[in-house]
């Protein structure tokens, strides 16, 4: 077993919760001064290890003396998005199999959680795509296609995908997301989803999306609403999150600077997530 570990400035919480949400081998620490937290992962081998080291830096040692074969992964309750589909963490085809006679009717999507990412089933995820059942519904037998920048694990494109939709392009600024999010592509067994390694605030559209979902961090997002305005249709439909509260005002009031509004806000925790288009 290794650990790999990395202190940061207590502001960053929020930053690290939701990239290892939902991954069980992560803790976070707040340490005495309650101005640094500790962040660690624990690992099976040391190539893991170094692996989310060469993404984000820190350190990485070697545990001994620990009884590690009573540390498993623990059960976590599928979830359930409207009546359309079931997102489960489990590596265990049989639970899947039994999910699927559980729930018939039901598209059943499998995101493991991975050493650098979690399961996806962050609060700001799970609302994405519980917009995205509603969006699809309303689109019935119009063709449509999605957008999803910030793919992280690729969860959101794969379910508007077995929603419907006739093909997705999903954008990650790190390399290492999209090859998670191909891999979950694969698992998963869907095609005509196209992932790629790229800089959103550097990247010119070509084109536009009905549907964009754009589920980053309000700093970048804010950054990216004159873009994601050049992206989207007329008509087009737009989901955000990855927004704390106290900085939804703010995003907001730059997204109408830009074109956008929004006409459903949902508020989950410490999590904002928003629908709308243009103004």
């Amino acid at each position: 077993m290794w650990i790999w570990s990395k202190l940061s400035g207590v502001q960053w919480m929020d930053a690290w919760e939701d990239r290892f949400h939902g991954n069980p081998n992560a803790v976070i620490s707040r340490l005495k001064t309650q101005k640094t937290i500790r962040v660690e992962v624990y690992t099976d081998t040391e190539a893991e290890a170094q692996e989310i080291k060469k993404l984000f830096g820190g350190s990485i040692r070697k545990l001994v003396h620990k009884n590690w074969a009573l540390i498993k992964e623990p059960d976590r309750a599928p979830i359930r998005i409207r009546s359309s589909l079931i997102i489960t963490g489990s590596r265990d085809d049989g639970a899947v199999d039994k999910l699927t006679k559980e729930f018939p009717g039901r598209h059943i999507i499998r995101i493991p959680a991975d050493m650098a990412f979690g399961t996806g089933d962050h609060a700001t995820t799970s609302t994405c795509i519980r917009m995205l059942v509603d969006i699809a519904k309303e689109k019935d037998t119009t063709p449509w296609d999605m957008l999803d920048l910030g793919t992280g694990t690729g969860v959101i494109a794969i379910a508007a995908r077995m929603l419907g939709a006739a093909s997705c392009h999903g954008m990650d600024f790190d390399p290492q997301a999209v090859t998670v999010a191909r891999r979950n592509v694969r698992a998963n067994h869907v095609g005509k989803i196209n992932m790629s390694e790229t800089d959103v605030l550097k990247w010119q559209p070509d084109r536009q999306w009905p549907v964009i979902v754009a589920n980053m961090f309000s700093t970048i997002l804010q950054q990216a609403f004159p873009v994601i305005t050049a992206a989207l249709e007329k008509d087009g439909h737009l989901i955000v999150s990855g927004i704390l509260r106290d900085q939804w005002e703010e995003t907001r009031e730059i997204a109408h600077a830009c074109g956008l509004q929004f006409e459903k806000v949902i508020i989950k925790g410490k999590w904002v997530t928003a629908r709308g288009g243009h103004c």
